[in-house]
Order: C-alpha cells, then structure tokens, then sequence
C-alpha cells in the first residue's frame, strides 16, 4: 500500500482494518467510514467502491501514514 502500485485493487476491509489497527476510532454516516486519531490532525473519510476501497483514498491515507510516520508518530 505504501508504493502507491496496487491503489485500486485494495479490499474495503483490509484498508478499514490498518487504520483500525493504527488506532483511528470509526464513526460511520450512511455510506462515508470516518476515521479519526488523537494527534493527527486530519481525518479520513472511506466509501466503498463494491468491495474495493476508492483509489483516491487510499492516496490519501498513504499521505497521513506516511507524514506522520515521517513526524515521530
């Protein structure tokens, strides 16, 4: 996932079980998965595309991951 070369054949369910796993707190709001984690400033909101998460999102936790890993968090 970090490569960025496989962004639009990632499960729903494994992206939705890293953020789980890096302890973002879940709140769900009809079709848009929220997640959140104190200290980071940005949150991460998922649909679902069938069974696949979107590429962009996943973009976009690639971004969060790596800027705050990059930070010390």
């Amino acid at each position: 996932m970090l490569g960025g070369a496989s962004d639009a054949n990632i499960a729903f369910a494994d992206i939705r079980s890293l953020l789980l796993h890096l302890g973002f707190e879940e709140r769900i709001r009809g079709s848009h998965h929220i997640y959140r984690k104190a200290g980071i400033g940005e949150k991460v909101n998922l649909q679902r595309a069938g069974d696949k998460a979107k590429p962009y999102q996943i973009k976009q936790v690639r971004g969060i991951i790596l800027n705050y890993k990059s930070a010390g968090e």
